[in-house]
């Protein structure tokens, strides 16, 4: 459902140094064109709807990958926006701390049933900021869900799976102190506002947000009449079934909606519509938290000197990216019937509209892979958690098979990604410093590091606490954005300007991996032996930053 969620360092790098954007209001030709650019001929054969909203002229383009599939969407065509739900839950919530029917210094477990067992942290307890900043510490998933296979996950959670995983969970910090993104507590609050509210969740936005906003399309369980249903894809172009949701946990992801609902909706989000619902929405922008900046379960973004309000969303077979600047006066739309979470959303194009001085990206095609990648890429390998995969090449392609699971053929695309022809995943090569390859999996909105198993190779030493503090130190690598690196408890970690903190693994003298966001830092030193600075490689770039 998009665990958002971890963006990569680099592209929230270039956010802060994006120069101010041109004020020309955009049209239906100029966006089919942007569109165009970034969509056509994608091998993942996706369809979008895209609108840009400013004040007076919204301009809305409605595209497939391959134009022959064009009749698949339209303006009468309902999407899942995936997490992009919970910004409506946001706004329900604060209806009701607006209403002095609770606040956000409230204990989740206070609006929930008494005797709900919900867990704590020597006797701090979570409160509701905590859960619309996804600073709770709650798992991503509850312990309960029940799934039977990833194609529908949700189907078989109620609500009281939900509240007894509670019983289940343990903090491993106090709430507020770290970022970990949690569909389970955005299901436990989506549960507790409509019982707050003393109503079904559907009824609810239906009552307080879709029907003040026009947004006559948008629905959980029930279709209005004159909606169609889009049909999801995953991003190898087949059909996949939609997700379902208990109507009272769907706030965690479950809304369908037509363009023009979301439309409406950004537009509220601007100011322009829904005079009753601007406090509630105002209070939803106000920021709550800075690692990552965050709102009420919107993302704060920067672009130049604006501050960007983002959520994108994911489910097994939609994408959709929302964004509202308010300084500018202008917001973005984009829902597709294909995931793109595997590949990186929907952010380049989506963040290209917000601002043209963010790069576009383009569409990912089919190509051959290098023979010698292949080579390279050949062995045995573990996912971090402890699963084997081994990569094999046969008549020029890269063939993948899970520890107890069958072979699957690869195809490759101009990005760099291997991508399984019958799964919904991507395979990421990563270059050591020493020259050899890992990479990383990604899979339902998961990034897991693997590594080359070398029959008789030792691990490298693990540093000491001393050498760490070493490395320590702020480094700066663009304007306005750095990296302060630090020994932790033994652990060697590093944290980006406005970002969390995540621990790094020594690989070579001098060189450590964050392999699960694609991240190798190289720390270089002096004549004298002592570190000067580093690079930071990810995704094929190279930033450096001088130790201060």
């Amino acid at each position: 459902m998009n665990v958002h969620p971890v963006a990569l360092i680099l592209a929230l790098s270039a956010s802060l140094v994006a120069p101010p954007a041109s004020a020309a209001a955009m049209d239906d030709a100029a966006l089919a064109e942007v569109v165009r650019q970034r969509l056509h001929g994608d091998r993942t054969g996706a369809c979008l709807a895209v609108a840009v909203v400013e004040k007076d002229n919204v301009a809305r383009s409605f595209q497939c990958a391959d134009p022959a599939d064009a009749g698949r969407i339209g303006p009468d065509s309902a999407f899942e926006i995936g997490s992009v739900s919970k910004t409506m839950v946001a706004t329900l919530l604060a209806q009701l701390v607006l209403e002095g029917k609770g606040s956000l210094d409230d204990t989740l477990a206070s609006w929930l049933p008494p005797g709900t067992p919900v867990p704590d942290w020597q006797g701090q307890p979570i409160l509701l900021r905590h859960v619309v900043t996804h600073t709770s510490g709650l798992p991503a998933l509850p312990s309960r869900l029940g799934a039977t296979g990833m194609d529908d996950p949700y189907a078989n959670l109620d609500a009281d799976a939900l509240l007894a995983s509670l019983g289940d969970a343990k903090l491993a910090a106090a709430p507020g102190s770290a970022f970990e993104y949690s569909n389970f507590a955005s299901m436990v609050l989506s549960y507790a506002v409509a019982r707050r509210a003393g109503t079904d969740l559907e009824s609810l936005l239906r009552q307080r947000l879709f029907a003040p906003l026009d947004m006559d399309g948008a629905y959980i369980d029930a279709p209005p009449e004159g909606v169609r249903a889009a049909i999801g894809h995953t991003p190898n172009r087949k059909p996949t079934p939609a997700w379902h949701f208990a109507t009272d946990l769907a706030g965690v992801g479950g809304v369908r909606a037509t363009l023009e609902d979301m439309v409406r909706y950004v537009q509220a989000g601007l100011g322009w519509r829904g005079e009753a619902l601007q406090p509630a929405l105002r209070l939803t922008h106000a920021p709550l938290s800075q690692q990552p900046p965050m709102a009420m379960n919107w993302m704060l973004a920067r672009a130049g000197e604006r501050q960007v309000l983002v959520h994108e969303g994911g489910t097994g077979g939609f994408s959709a990216f929302v964004a509202i600047d308010p300084q500018r006066g202008r917001g973005v739309v984009i829902l597709s019937d294909t995931t793109w979470n595997s590949i990186g959303s929907l952010g380049s194009l989506g963040q290209h509209l917000v601002d043209a001085s963010f790069p576009l990206g383009k569409p990912r095609r089919e190509v051959a892979a290098d023979p010698a990648l292949l080579q390279a890429l050949a062995g045995e390998y573990r996912l971090q958690g402890g699963m084997k995969m081994v990569l094999r090449t046969r008549e020029g392609r890269l063939h993948v098979q899970a520890e107890g699971q069958g072979e699957y053929a690869m195809g490759h695309d101009d990005a760099g990604d291997f991508y399984p022809l019958e799964l919904d995943a991507v395979l990421h090569p990563l270059r050591k410093a020493d020259g050899r390859y890992g990479f990383t999996w990604m899979q339902m909105g998961a990034m897991v590091p693997a590594t080359r198993i070398e029959p008789g190779a030792a691990a490298p030493p693990a540093p000491s606490a001393e050498a760490l503090r070493g490395y320590a130190g702020d480094y700066p690598l663009l304007p306005g954005f750095s990296l302060a690196v630090r020994e932790q408890g033994g652990v060697l970690t590093a944290q980006a300007t406005g970002q969390g903190a995540f621990p790094l693994q020594a690989t070579a003298a001098d060189s450590f991996e964050a392999a699960a966001f694609g991240i190798e830092i190289r720390f270089l030193r002096d004549a004298a032996g002592e570190v000067e600075s580093l690079e930071l490689h990810q995704g094929g770039q190279v930033l450096r930053g001088r130790r201060e």
